[in-house]
């Protein structure tokens, strides 16, 4: 089968997928980075860095290029991506497929507290904790920057930019995380609530993990939701069927 597939993201499951289709005889694929990572690390086929210019310029990307069928297997809260994508695929007449892992669930034992968004998250804090392990990605710390009286542990994989709330301590690290690591993290720290998206994944579960043995309160900002019509796989496996590959 001779196909050129466009796959959307660095994600672990873009990476496993880039790495099965570019080992196909007659099998292009080629990864779109953001570029919101310095070093990214290696991936299998041909990559490209930076936006398209929305959904049109990703249109006439998918034409110019002879993509065949696109992949969106960007984080779970790429919501703008995922429109866009949605949107180039049905203009260019291209099939798409979303691949999200799926996300977490509270077990027995969790304090969850969902919430939909950043803002909602900041306006419950001051009644929860006062010292915040925050690990909801260096992009979105604005919604906290007017809490005061309040200490946050942020940890990113690069240093955020301003704004940042008043009392803020920056762990620099990527996953993924042991329970161990995270214990010791949240003893350290003196943490009395963790903060986190629900990006699902085995990668950064173990804070979960650890919040439940401490006993603390997780405020999880829940996912968006899909674009109207479109559906998601949850595996590498999900998404070669949909593309019409065998499993490896």
């Amino acid at each position: 089968m001779s196909a050129h597939v466009l796959v959307l993201g660095g994600t672990t499951e873009a990476r496993e997928l880039a790495a099965v289709l570019a080992a196909r005889p007659g099998v292009r694929v080629t990864s779109s980075l953001a570029g919101r990572v310095s070093r990214p690390g290696a991936l299998a086929g041909d990559v490209r860095v930076g936006g398209f210019g929305g959904a049109e310029g990703l249109a006439a990307w998918l034409g110019e290029h002879g993509v065949d069928a696109v992949v969106d297997a960007t984080h779970p809260f790429a919501s703008g991506i995922t429109a866009n994508a949605a949107h180039a695929a049905t203009a260019a007449g291209r099939p798409l497929v979303v691949l999200r892992r799926p996300g977490w669930r509270p077990g027995p034992g969790d304090r969850w507290h969902p919430v939909a968004s950043l803002a909602e998250a900041a306006e419950l804090l001051p009644g929860v904790g006062r010292r915040v392990f925050l690990t909801t990605g260096r992009l979105g710390l604005a919604a906290f920057a007017h809490l005061a009286g309040t200490h946050f542990v942020v940890r990113s994989v690069e240093p955020p930019g301003p704004p940042l709330p008043p009392d803020t301590e920056l762990v620099l690290a990527r996953g993924p995380f042991t329970v161990t690591g995270e214990l010791e993290l949240l003893r350290e720290h003196r943490i009395d609530v963790l903060v986190t998206k629900d990006s699902g994944g085995e990668a950064t579960a173990a804070k979960l993990t650890a919040a439940r043995r401490l006993g603390l309160p997780v405020v999880v900002v829940r996912r968006p939701p899909l674009p109207d019509g479109v559906t998601a796989v949850a595996d590498v496996a999900g998404a070669l069927e949909r593309l019409g590959f065998s499993a490896p």
